[in-house]
């Protein structure tokens, strides 16, 4: 365990014991979009934020640029499906642990949904690679949603709730998963689990008061930080929202207080 532990002090500040990392393995799910076509420019921005730690492909690793390992925290992602799937809610394992290690990550992420015909090879998948994370001495953060014809509301705290225990139960060391809309009701998730959770940041929100205002309520229920993808690295401002970001999860600060251009 030695291994994870030094290498979660490199995604978690020290001081507070939060993070804030930036998913963008969107590309083979969603293609080149906006923020991603030129990822290396976009990594460099969300590191003059501050931010913690980036999640990408393991293809992308070569062209990530100096910022990485050196400002920012690598997280390689091993799961992948796209928009134009059958089935875009059942993930495939893309690489191996030991892929990850031999490119110098500082964790693996691995994506599970739950509710779906494929779930039970997911939670496989899953388990399979927690014990390989372990033996590596990565750690893992997993992205556990409810997400299929068996889940009602993705954002009702019974299944986020359930997500982020099967996390824990299945070895991930960070879970990430969905807010579900309240302080109260996100309290639950986290008395839930014993591994840190973090939030999701969803489809692009318009606003960034309201962004960071969801972000404040989970931090307040006891979320560890956040792992915010499209409304960071397509935001206008990619910097200028890092940073608004990092304002509200390491230092407490009111959100209508932490965005300034």
């Amino acid at each position: 365990m030695v291994g994870k532990t030094i290498r979660l002090r490199r995604i978690f500040d020290q001081k507070s014991e939060k993070t804030v990392i930036v998913p963008m393995d969107h590309g083979i799910s969603m293609g080149p979009v906006k923020g991603i076509a030129d990822i290396r420019s976009t990594i460099d921005k969300i590191a003059a934020g501050g931010a913690s730690a980036i999640v990408i492909h393991k293809g992308l690793v070569p062209y990530s640029g100096p910022s990485v390992g050196s400002k920012l925290g690598l997280i390689v992602h091993i799961s992948a499906s796209t928009s134009l799937s059958a089935d875009k809610n059942y993930k495939r394992l893309v690489a191996g642990v030991g892929d990850v290690a031999a490119l110098g990550a500082d964790a693996v992420s691995i994506h599970c949904n739950i509710g779906g015909g494929k779930e039970d090879e997911m939670i496989a998948d899953f388990g399979m690679v927690a014990d390989e994370c372990r033996a590596f001495g990565l750690p893992l953060l997993a992205m556990c949603y409810p997400r299929g014809p068996n889940v009602k509301d993705e954002f009702a705290v019974e299944p986020v709730a359930h997500c982020a225990r099967l996390a824990a139960e299945l070895g991930a060391d960070v879970v990430k998963t969905n807010y579900t809309g309240s302080v109260e009701s996100f309290k639950q998730v986290v008395k839930g689990t014993p591994v840190p959770v973090v939030i999701a940041g969803g489809p692009k929100i318009d606003s960034d008061t309201a962004l960071l205002a969801m972000i404040s309520e989970a931090m307040e229920a006891g979320a560890k930080g956040v792992s915010i993808g499209r409304n960071v690295f397509q935001h206008d401002d990619v910097t200028g929202i890092t940073r608004a970001i990092g304002r509200v999860v390491f230092e407490g600060m009111r959100p209508e207080e932490a965005y300034r251009r």
